[in-house]
């Protein structure tokens, strides 16, 4: 097993590391939209922030090895279902391979964040 934490995400907030490889597999921690050179909570409603989550996750992936190409499954969670059809946008923007997906509402997300996505994904070879 290897811990992956990268330079390009913005620093766990937690006791976790941004994610782990076993057996050429990557599962990443949730990222919500901070950005990594200030550690704040980026300005803007469901797409800015999907967006900003998705550059973090691609820097985790990518400090692992992998990309968004890679990607087998997410889990996506909202603080509000109203903005489903906003963040599908952005979400298939990004991932063109069509992964396995969860997406649920959840009560709140750390720092406020409208937003989080977490991953599996394959290590690229």
């Amino acid at each position: 097993m290897r811990t992956i934490n990268s330079n390009e995400a913005p620093a766990a907030i937690g006791p976790y590391s941004h994610a782990v490889e076993t057996n050429s597999a990557i599962f990443t921690s949730g990222q919500i939209p901070i950005l990594p050179a200030t550690g704040e909570l980026i300005n803007g409603g469901i797409k800015e922030q999907a967006e900003q989550v998705v550059k973090n996750l691609k820097a985790v992936l990518n400090s692992a090895g992998s990309d968004l190409d890679h990607v087998v499954k997410t889990t996506c969670f909202l603080t509000d279902m109203a903005d489903f059809a906003a963040f599908n946008e952005v979400y298939s923007a990004h991932f063109k391979n069509k992964p396995a997906r969860s997406c649920v509402a959840v009560r709140a997300l750390p720092k406020g964040a409208l937003v989080e996505i977490e991953a599996i994904a394959e290590v690229s070879v």
